[in-house]
């Protein structure tokens, strides 16, 4: 691992990135646990509220993964994953059922979903060249 207690570029790029989605996951669980999915089954209801959890959770591992970035290894690769593979449920999702109104605001999410995930993974693959 990285020895300089100095961060590389890549390292910060990788930092950054797992901030956003840190924050990101944080706040939408948050809501998504608040919120619910009203006007449903009570099971739709139970099972997006749990899933909720599981991406407050999420965004709980990358912010430590984030404040830890120079411990980090492999670990970051399966969180860019989880990242892109959630913009692929929400593409596939989209195929399904159509695009959410306001659109812009659902193309907003997807773009990083699937574009966030290779800076990620390739700055932190950068970072462990030299």
């Amino acid at each position: 691992m990285i020895e300089n207690p100095e961060l590389l570029a890549s390292q910060l790029i990788v930092q950054i990135g797992l901030f956003f989605a840190a924050l990101i996951a944080i706040a939408g669980g948050t809501l998504q646990m608040y919120l619910g999915q009203p006007d449903t089954s009570a099971r739709l209801d139970n099972v997006h509220r749990f899933m909720a959890g599981v991406y407050f959770s999420a965004g709980l591992i990358n912010l430590w993964a984030a404040i830890t970035i120079q411990q980090q290894g492999f670990l970051v690769y399966l969180l860019a994953f989880g990242i892109f593979f959630a913009g692929i449920g929400r593409l596939i999702s989209i195929k399904k059922v159509g695009l959410p109104k306001p659109t812009a605001l659902w193309i907003g999410y997807l773009v990083p979903e699937l574009s966030l995930p290779f800076v990620i993974a390739i700055a932190h693959y950068m970072s462990h060249l030299t």
